[in-house]
């Protein structure tokens, strides 16, 4: 039985081209009790390899993260899929803002500990006892409300380049940093206040608002579907935007456009930027931003030792990397020292 892919990426986005056929760039989660994994996890695996749906999907006893590209054409087919599995059945789909049919090109199914990784060991506490969800509308009278406290629960990297106006946006590198830092900036303020979340699709801010919830919090919101689904609502009822610049998204495309600000610089040159790429040396492949010029100049690099480790031949390349492991850096999201105007 194959459980695993058996063409390369760049096989795949061969295949893609040739097809020519439009692709769909979805998201979903679904927290629930789950309890075997790892036969859901075959179960999944097997049924999308048939229908060439490629993605990174996590399966954990407390749900799935998934984010996937769909055939268009297969739509139909995934949805009728998803909807015969009982917990799955109607689950929200985040669809992309901005398409692109090279988004993903393997298909991987992980069995993980947990969907979304929080560093807590709290028995009592209960993922599924959850906030209170609301619409774009509703998201953007609650926010103009002076009882609010407005929370971006994701990372430094992702609120840099795009983020609500007036939002806290907590200087952190994972979302299990950012958990208590809130609980204990906000502790004065569990009860004479609204506790408001967001973040790219819902699925973080879902599952800190059960965490608020266990700790004290007595009103506490979320916006419903993330960032993604705001912004289709916002342009389907045209309503006004309050998100400023892009939203960042973990797949190739590592940002959506959603108002025309540019809120964040170039780490290299401190120009007006908010293009993240990653570092062409495969050894490094460090996520930063930058700029078209200092793309070109740097050769997508980004330092003048990447540069020149780019610039060998494969061959030797591959044996400069043979035998390490890698790099630490690329798990600094922009905060390597050799940017110079790094957040």
């Amino acid at each position: 039985m194959q459980l695993y892919n058996t063409l390369s990426a760049k096989e795949r986005e061969k295949l893609i081209e040739e097809a020519g056929k439009d692709r769909l760039t979805i998201s979903f989660y679904k927290y629930a009790h789950i309890g075997n994994p790892h036969i859901l996890r075959n179960h999944l695996f097997i049924t999308w390899d048939q229908m060439d749906v490629l993605g990174r999907i996590y399966v954990a006893n407390e749900g799935i993260n998934a984010q996937l590209s769909v055939p268009a054409e297969k739509f139909a087919d995934f949805k009728n899929y998803l909807d015969s599995i009982s917990f799955l059945e109607n689950v929200r789909l985040n669809i992309a803002i901005e398409q692109d049919n090279k988004s993903f090109l393997k298909l991987k199914v992980k069995v993980r500990r947990k969907i979304v990784a929080d560093g807590l060991n709290d028995a009592t506490f209960d993922v599924t006892n959850k906030g209170i969800h609301v619409g774009a509308e509703e998201f953007n009278r609650l926010i103009e409300d002076p009882d609010t406290v407005l929370v971006d629960m994701r990372n430094h990297y992702e609120s840099e380049i795009g983020h609500f106006k007036n939002a806290i946006t907590p200087d952190v590198d994972t979302f299990r940093d950012s958990l208590d830092i809130i609980e204990r900036d906000l502790a004065e303020h569990k009860e004479d206040k609204k506790l408001v979340m967001y973040c790219t699709g819902g699925i973080r801010c879902e599952k800190a608002s059960a965490y608020y919830k266990h700790k004290g919090f007595k009103n506490v919101y979320q916006l419903e579907g993330g960032i993604i689904e705001y912004t289709r609502q916002v342009r389907e009822q045209q309503l006004e935007n309050k998100f400023l610049g892009k939203n960042f998204v973990f797949d190739h495309r590592r940002g959506e456009r959603i108002s025309e600000d540019v809120i964040s610089h170039c780490h290299q040159c401190g120009k007006p930027c908010d293009n993240h790429v990653n570092c062409a040396n495969e050894a490094c492949h460090l996520l930063f931003i930058q700029c078209e010029e200092c793309a070109e100049t740097m050769d997508q690099c980004c330092s003048v030792e990447c540069q020149e480790i780019h610039a060998l031949p494969e061959e030797e390349q591959k044996q400069l990397r043979k035998g390490k492991g890698a790099s630490n850096k690329i798990f600094k999201k922009g905060r390597s020292p050799i940017l110079k105007y790094k957040r």
